[in-house]
């Protein structure tokens, strides 16, 4: 990097450690002392010492300085590589030495001279890492990720579901492949895969508890040859794989960072097969006509139906002036996900997080199940003690069990969807115990004392919360693929 390109950065942007590092390598090679060294650039040794142990801020003079008696050019200095594996360690090490964590414990900071041998070196990097991991998989509680969950949920509501950042990053990309009007299609996807240096594969074999590994070496995403159950059609599998490198992710550090990262690229895969502007304009002119439909929705863009309905959490508020809930239930009732930011009151606990709890019998996504024929949507509006509210419901079978697909809107804001005039209506009281969790006098006469259930065990109450930096991922497992899938080099010997 030409050093003119940084008088519009600021040098705080740099990495101190690593250019600390490289300057003391890059004298070390050079022959020079730091008094040396100090004399000919006009500052005194122990400045130029703060400097290379990465505790002061060089400037760019100072810096222009260094880099013409080292003889190397700028760029040198300011690559973002530790210039060694030594060097690599002792910069992990004081990092690690610096976190939250570790300062807690209060033990002193270890220094790392050359007196300090490798192997030290080594195992005290170890120790740091193991500690590290254990942090993180004693933080993955499953009430820590319920917390971390909730965080994410009311952090989306407040910004309206809609996160424009994305949305102008998908635009552009889905722009620059050419992609017209129409479902986004399979050739399009492998298209942006290209432009992005991926190409698709698609394998039988993938490792358990994988939707999808890229290999960022080779440029390979490796993907099922089908649709996973649940919904998640391959276009968007690939989409949010792409996502990790558009987005700039890096290894999440906590439970919070990959649940915050699931959703960034859910988000982008969804922004990408449901380009904005296009989807704006669609449901503009349906509000026109008062014919808004989630189905419509989902139709126009070649989508699963939940697909349709999160998007269109994501574009009612900022371009149609709605604010709007949506909400996945299992077919017992419990709430999968939800958003709202129209006021709906999702049971919660008493942390706030929603997921888990059970509905109340009497909204929209549980009393869908109560019709013979679930093929056609089904429309309620419900009181509550927050207001009326209004809900479309698509009911369906998976895996897992049936489930129902909620969304809708305030009474007020009915009036633009079609069903409205095909809606029953129905009465909440919940949290209310009479409303309909507890049977009425006649029931409780009837059978107290005169029935025992065998309740059916969840399998997830007692399976602990998957652990690793991408949870639930066999490390050795993805290893191993990706050393069977990689290219050869030329001369390599195949198994």
């Amino acid at each position: 990097m030409p050093f003119d390109s940084l008088h519009t950065q600021s040098l705080a942007d740099l990495d101190r450690l690593v250019l600390g590092k490289r300057i003391r390598h890059l004298r070390t090679q050079a022959g020079l002392t730091l008094g040396q060294l100090g004399d000919r650039v006009g500052v005194v040794a122990s400045q130029l010492s703060l400097i290379e142990n990465g505790r002061r801020e060089p400037k760019l003079s100072l810096l222009q300085g260094i880099s013409r008696e080292l003889k190397v050019e700028p760029a040198e200095l300011l690559r973002r590589e530790a210039p060694d594996p030594r060097s690599a360690l002792e910069i992990e090490l004081e990092r690690a030495q610096s976190s939250p964590g570790y300062l807690r414990l209060g033990l002193p900071h270890v220094r790392t001279p050359r007196t300090l041998g490798d192997e030290a070196l080594k195992s005290l990097v170890g120790l740091h890492r193991e500690l590290a991991r254990r942090s993180r998989a004693a933080a993955a509680s499953s009430e820590e990720a319920r917390r971390a969950n909730t965080e994410i949920r009311l952090q989306m509501r407040a910004r309206d579901n809609y996160i424009q950042d994305i949305e102008l990053v998908a635009s552009d990309l889905m722009r620059r492949i050419g992609h017209g009007p129409g479902a986004v299609t399979h050739r399009e996807v492998s298209m942006l895969a290209e432009l992005l240096g991926f190409t698709l594969f698609f394998v039988d074999e993938l490792p358990s508890n994988t939707r999808s590994i890229t290999d960022l070496e080779n440029g390979r995403i490796y993907l099922p040859p089908a649709s996973i159950p649940g919904g998640h059609g391959l276009r968007s599998l690939a989409l949010q794989a792409m996502a990790h490198r558009v987005l700039g992710h890096e290894e999440p550090s906590s439970y919070a960072e990959f649940l915050e990262q699931r959703m960034q690229i859910n988000y982008f895969a969804s922004a990408c097969l449901i380009p904005e502007a296009r989807a704006a304009e669609f449901l503009q002119q349906a509000k026109r006509n008062r014919n808004l439909a989630i189905e419509d929705f989902r139709d126009a863009f070649g989508v699963t139906h939940e697909a349709a309905a999160h998007r269109f959490s994501n574009i009612a508020t900022r371009h149609l002036d709605l604010q709007v809930h949506h909400y996945r239930a299992d077919g017992a009732g419990a709430l999968v996900r939800g958003y709202e930011n129209d006021g709906l009151p999702f049971p919660s606990d008493s942390s706030g997080s929603i997921e888990g709890q059970v509905l109340c019998h009497k909204w929209g996504g549980r009393s869908a199940f109560n019709r013979k024929n679930r093929t056609n949507e089904f429309y309620q509006f419900t009181d509550t003690p927050e207001g009326t509210f209004w809900t479309s419901v698509q009911t369906g079978d998976a895996e897992q069990g049936p489930f129902a697909i909620a969304c809708g809107v305030r009474f007020n804001d009915a009036k633009w969807f079609r069903g409205t005039e095909k809606s029953g209506r129905m009465r909440s009281t919940c949290p209310d115990e009479d409303c309909c969790r507890r049977p009425n006098d006649d029931l409780l006469d009837r059978w107290r004392g005169k029935a025992w259930p065998s309740a059916r065990m969840h399998q997830h109450v007692l399976s602990p919360l998957p652990t690793g930096t991408f949870p639930g991922v066999d490390d050795a497992e993805m290893y191993e693929f990706l050393a069977q899938h990689a290219p050869k080099e030329p001369g390599t010997a195949t198994n």
